[in-house]
């Protein structure tokens, strides 16, 4: 009962200081990078846009070309990412009632690899090329969903063994395309892309991902009460009065399509849906009301902090894909051990 009662006032502090503190790094973050901008400078900038007559100019054209134009979309979409990728991991681990479960086990991620590099093998645009990550993302979760209804015995199970065998069948194909690509220029973009990078990110990149991610993220809120009746089981579920099966189909289709727009501007970025979400049940509890928003929150603050590495650890800018696996695997031992004792 005192854990209880300990956790239920963690809970009630924990969601306001990750708001505060990605505020807080999230303006900080402006700063970074191989043009500096003081914090100062950045404020000054940001209320300048809002209020245009209220602040005099004291900045360099270059500094708010910078702020502006070139980190303002990288950072919003590197918090919306992670708000997006937590919340879906979240949402699987519930459906599937798995704590292993993470955005792309029903194959959004490989379908979208697959999507990407078919689009740079036939040299397409940049905007075609995340469309084409983004419909064969969600044409491979409508083939898995449907596999998995169709198919008898357990659904949860069948969809995850569904999810399996589609992802690597797709994951074959983006073999394949690397194989037969031109390795002059072809298989370098193709390669670059599958390891998940913000660099480039334009303000077409955030409108074209903010309407789904946006589209599928409010239903889940909406819904988050009713997902803590699927973690008792179907038949619990029917004798509260939720239709399990329904319940189910909207989750998957809004983790699914907030997995795709994500994975489809910024390439393959792993581990954020699954390691946020174990921290967050480790600070406010399994229950979705708190587990939820408390995973959108950390999910934004932690891709936005590993951006910040990703531009300023070295000369070159590192690949965030790769980062997320680099800090995520190890901790995700750590919450393993932690809890085994």
């Amino acid at each position: 009962m005192e854990q209880l009662e300990g956790r239920e006032r963690r809970a009630r502090w924990t969601i306001p200081i990750l708001g505060a503190l990605l505020i807080v790094g999230f303006v900080l973050s402006f700063g970074l990078g191989r043009y500096a901008v003081p914090p100062a400078e950045v404020v000054r900038i940001l209320l300048h846009r809002v209020f245009p007559g209220g602040i005099e100019v004291t900045w360099e054209p270059n500094m708010e070309a910078a702020v502006v134009n070139v980190r303002m979309p990288r950072l919003l979409m590197a918090c919306l990412v992670g708000c997006a990728l937590s919340a879906a991991g979240a949402a699987y681990q519930g459906v599937f009632q798995n704590p292993m479960a993470s955005p792309d086990v029903l194959g959004a991620s490989n379908g979208a690899c697959f999507g990407a590099a078919l689009a740079i093998y036939f040299n397409a645009t940049n905007q075609v090329t995340v469309l084409s990550a983004f419909a064969v993302s969600l044409l491979t979760v409508t083939l898995v969903y449907a596999i998995g209804e169709r198919a008898p015995g357990k659904k949860i199970v069948n969809l995850v063994l569904a999810g399996i065998m589609i992802s690597s069948i797709f994951s074959a194909g983006t073999s394949f395309i690397k194989l037969v690509a031109d390795p002059t220029n072809q298989l370098p973009e193709i390669t670059y892309w599958l390891m998940g990078s913000l660099s480039g990110v334009q303000w077409a990149n955030l409108r074209f991902a903010v309407v789904p991610i946006v589209v599928s993220l409010v239903p889940l809120i909406l819904l988050r009460w009713r997902m803590n009746v699927l973690t008792l089981g179907d038949d619990e579920a029917r004798t509260m009065g939720v239709s399990a099966r329904k319940l189910r189909l909207v989750v998957v289709v809004c983790a699914s399509l907030a997995t795709a727009a994500c994975i489809s501007v910024t390439g393959m970025i792993g581990w954020v849906g699954l390691v946020i979400p174990h921290l967050c049940r480790k600070l406010v509890g399994c229950d979705f009301r708190r587990l939820l928003p408390c995973s959108m929150l950390a999910g934004a603050l932690f891709l936005l902090c590993v951006d910040d590495i990703s531009r300023n650890l070295l000369s070159t800018e590192i690949p965030i894909g790769i980062l997320t696996a680099f800090v995520g695997a190890p901790f995700f031992i750590y919450l393993i051990m932690e809890k085994e004792r």
